[in-house]
């Protein structure tokens, strides 16, 4: 691996049960690790789909008073116009289109990956989708929002202007709320097909996720990815 994940351990990996033929990368959000993705992505699991979910490194967050944890980047603030920590956001994403390029030379090419996360994961997995040449299959953003929004220029997204989205929030998150998932979705609108964007919110959910929701991403994931002979 290169990037910033020179300090992470590997990724929790739930393998296919026959040959894989698709991958979903997932990132978890701040403080956590790759394992209780893995479990999750086991639950909805189909069988020539691999899912890889990788641990962010460990650095202090100014958010949590400098506390050292996982995180993709830094984060300064929670409100839309906090300053964003450009540098480790870029660089974080360049550790994940490394894992997408690892994922190809494995055999399964990019147009065959789902990119997704929650919370600070499901920022990163949106700014990768729409900073990378790789096309993808689909980009799945639970609870989050879109990092570095006005710095993203259109030529950039030339490889997934058609990517499909399924952006999933809480109607009652705390720590995220509703309204950055409504700005992002319609900021996504503006830069991507808007037809390929379908943005779902479940009454009463926290800044977590609930067996629908599960059941949201598993029915994207096989549209998505189906099965190749």
């Amino acid at each position: 691996m290169c990037g910033n994940n020179m300090s992470a351990p590997l990724p929790a990996i739930v393998p296919a049960a026959r040959k894989a033929t698709a991958a979903v990368i997932f990132l978890h959000g701040l403080g956590d690790t790759g394992h209780g993705w893995a479990e999750a992505m086991a639950g909805i699991r189909t069988p020539h789909i691999k899912y890889i979910c990788p641990h962010a490194p460990v650095m202090p967050v100014r958010l949590n008073m400098n506390m050292a944890m996982p995180s993709w980047f830094d984060i300064i603030g929670l409100n839309p116009d906090a300053e964003e920590d450009e540098s480790g956001i870029k660089k974080a994403a360049e550790s994940i289109k490394a894992l997408i390029d690892q994922e190809v030379k494995n055999g399964i090419p990019s147009h065959r990956i789902v990119l997704g996360g929650f919370s600070q994961g499901g920022a990163l997995s949106l700014y990768t989708a729409l900073s990378t040449h790789q096309k993808l299959a689909g980009v799945i953003a639970l609870s989050c929002w879109l990092p570095l929004r006005n710095s993203l220029s259109q030529t950039a997204i030339s490889s997934n202007k058609d990517v499909p989205v399924l952006q999933c929030h809480g109607e009652a998150d705390p720590l995220v709320p509703l309204i950055f998932g409504c700005l992002t979705v319609e900021k996504l609108k503006t830069m991507l097909n808007p037809a390929n964007i379908t943005f779902k919110t479940y009454p009463r959910m926290p800044h977590s996720a609930c067996p629908e929701e599960m059941m949201d991403i598993k029915q994207f994931i096989e549209k998505q990815l189906p099965p190749i002979n």
